[in-house]
């Protein structure tokens, strides 16, 4: 049985018991005078008693507060918001993240998590990434499903048939993403099931290098662990064959010379 909800017009309120964040975001501008400084504005005619242009309010801003440039990326209005969004999404800040998979770049991203207070739940076959996740400050570390409800999940295992599980373990709202380059074909889903509620999906297509100095300095910060499990490059097929029975703890790691 699901965790209980309260309806409200229709729609599911917060689980029962759980508390609830409100993010405040002002506008940037009134009415439709942001649209009026996009790339791809719209026609400005209002149907207001007090205004009939939707760049009156573009002259009343600049008027108010100083220059506004025009156009601007889709990103300008939200101001600091995107920024302070990021900083206190709920798997990061005393939420609940499910990891399924737990190699190389999951048990570091666990270590972020966990250092900015989430609740990390691991799902791996790996009996010895159970252990490490343990060892790392998880929560719980299972080969079937987390045993609550999650508000995000990261998929590193490249196996479709996890969509939907995972899909199905998130709390109303959460979002699924896939984090691999590399996927087996996903099932069908059933809507009600694993979609339903504002569940998402979604992919990671690639890191870029500012990513990758982004990561370097909050592994520094956190005092990442790094878990590695070394093979001399002759036995570079046994690394793979390791790594595909879960054998691996963390990384492999390929000695050459």
């Amino acid at each position: 049985m699901g965790t209980p909800v309260e309806e409200t017009a229709g729609r599911p309120s917060v689980p029962a018991g759980r508390p609830l964040t409100l993010f405040l975001g002002g506008d940037v501008m009134l009415g439709r005078g942001v649209d009026q400084v996009l790339p791809h504005r719209g026609d400005p005619e209002l149907r207001e008693s007090w205004a009939r242009d939707a760049r009156d309010y573009v002259a009343l801003a600049r008027a108010a507060h100083g220059p506004v440039p025009a156009p601007v990326d889709f990103d300008w209005s939200w101001g600091d918001a995107l920024d302070v969004l990021g900083e206190i999404s709920p798997a990061a800040r005393g939420g609940r993240l499910g990891i399924y998979g737990f190699g190389g770049s999951a048990h570091l991203a666990a270590q972020v998590a966990l250092a900015e207070g989430a609740t990390v739940h691991v799902v791996t076959r790996s009996e010895a990434a159970r252990r490490l996740a343990l060892e790392l400050g998880a929560s719980s570390a299972t080969d079937s499903a987390p045993p609550e409800p999650v508000d995000a999940a990261l998929l590193f295992a490249p196996a479709g048939e996890l969509v939907p599980v995972a899909l199905s373990a998130l709390e109303q709202g959460g979002t699924l993403v896939v984090a691999g380059i590399h996927l087996t074909d996903i099932p069908p889903l059933r809507y009600a099931e694993h979609l339903f509620r504002e569940r998402s999906l979604c992919s990671v297509t690639a890191n870029t290098r500012r990513d990758g100095a982004e990561f370097l300095a909050i592994a520094s910060r956190i005092g990442a662990r790094v878990e590695t499990q070394p093979y001399a490059f002759d036995n570079a097929d046994v690394a793979l064959r390791d790594l595909a029975a879960g054998r691996v703890r963390g990384a492999a790691v390929l000695h050459i010379g």
